[in-house]
């Protein structure tokens, strides 16, 4: 097939696999983000666009094996019971609405900077909705805090989410300097989150309707010991980041230890592994392929350059990145964007992460946290709409890149 040919089929089936991505859904199929994504590498191979053995080479192996381990990580401390006694201990300030939600974000935004926000909101919600529920106070303030704590908190390093393991992979970022640039922008970002809560929620933190008798449900009871193992793996991971040992081969080796355990079945810790996310890391990184071999986004690229806006610019790269984040989600938009960046260059990679997870806040659909949180929490019979979450994530993120624009400024 002539090469002109194969280049508007690549650039086809990237367009409609993008598409897919941003609505996540096809009218009448069962299809999600993930089918997409994989359905739209099956189709550069067939098609000829990519060959098999580049497909396979364009998956990037040690950011898939870092997030694999991780996950692990993640599942030892979810079947000890740490992020449900976490959510409990948190829950006893529900008395005190204002220390409720400030405890309640500053938790878990320290929680996802370590241990991914997916993670920690899937585990989070359900503790939190039944403890508002029973504590009459009125739920979206405190639902929308975990989100947006979530997502703000995991950008402070390169292993609070899945973007940020991208981009320290790719980029070949050091973990200390990462945490030294991200981190200070994420606190203020955080501080702004809670004030802005607390005032667009002055004085409906509390519900106008009685206290629900919200049954507790049997989740995963605390173990001292499965949860002392999850917080030693992690001390150890964190400590070996720091070195020049390559972080996926300290991740995996760490994860195959907290394999040999006398209680917890090696099934029911890689049943916990989130098969589906590294599917679509899979099939986005073969499909970004595809797109690459036809030349466009070089020609984006210069176009963009030509009317004024260079991506590689920070601030440019900041509204850039936000923008498509909520486009097409912060993980595609940020694996088509590390392809212009400069590994020389770090600070791109910082603003990189930073713009595309607190893009995130936007809106309901800008991140997988936020979807997880409310979905849940609809299980409770509470609803927030996305009107609702859009009043208080658009100005969060608004501020929030606000302050990521004045700390690039701080660093010039």
């Amino acid at each position: 097939m002539e090469t002109c040919a194969l280049q508007e089929i690549g650039l086809l089936i990237f367009f409609l696999t993008y598409v897919g991505v941003a609505f996540g859904r096809l009218p009448g199929l069962a299809l999600d983000r993930t089918g997409f994504a994989l359905l739209g590498a099956l189709a550069m191979v067939a098609c000829g666009v990519v060959t098999m053995e580049s497909a396979l080479q364009a998956i990037h192996a040690p950011t898939i094996l870092l997030l694999y381990a991780l996950m692990i990580l993640s599942a030892q401390f979810r079947l000890g019971g740490f992020y449900t006694w976490s959510a409990l201990q948190v829950s006893r300030l529900a008395r005190h609405p204002r220390r409720f939600l400030l405890g309640l974000m500053l938790t878990s935004a320290l929680l996802s900077a370590v241990l991914a926000n997916d993670i920690v909101c899937l585990a989070f919600t359900p503790v939190l909705t039944v403890a508002v529920l029973r504590a009459g106070l009125n739920p979206p303030p405190y639902l929308i805090g975990l989100a947006v704590a979530s997502n703000i908190g995991s950008a402070a390093t390169i292993i609070g989410n899945p973007q940020n393991m991208l981009i320290g992979q790719v980029g070949r970022l050091h973990f200390g300097r990462f945490f030294l640039w991200c981190a200070p922008p994420s606190a203020a970002s955080l501080l702004v989150a809670f004030a802005f809560i607390l005032w667009m929620y002055r004085g409906r933190l509390r519900s106008q309707a009685s206290p629900r008798t919200q049954p507790l449900e049997e989740w995963a009871p605390f173990n001292r010991w499965q949860t002392t193992k999850g917080l030693l793996a992690t001390a150890i991971i964190i400590g070996l980041f720091f070195t020049n040992i390559p972080r996926e081969a300290s991740a995996l080796a760490v994860a195959g230890f907290l394999l040999f355990s006398r209680r917890m079945h090696t099934r029911d810790i890689l049943g916990l592994v989130d098969w589906h996310l590294i599917t679509l890391f899979c099939g986005l990184f073969v499909v970004v392929h595809g797109i690459e071999s036809t030349g466009l986004p070089g020609r984006v690229l210069a176009t963009l350059k030509a009317s004024g806006v260079d991506v590689t610019n920070p601030y440019s790269l900041t509204v850039v990145s936000a923008v498509l984040s909520n486009l097409v989600s912060n993980v595609p938009a940020t694996m088509l964007l590390v392809k212009f960046l400069d590994p020389s260059r770090e600070i791109a990679w910082y603003v990189l992460a930073l713009a595309s997870t607190y893009a995130g806040n936007l809106i309901t659909i800008g991140s997988i946290a936020n979807l997880i949180t409310f979905e849940q929490a609809q299980q409770y019979g509470v609803n927030i709409s996305f009107r609702e979450h859009a009043h208080t994530g658009i100005p969060v993120t608004f501020f929030s890149l606000v302050i990521v624009a004045l700390w690039i400024s701080l660093q010039f």
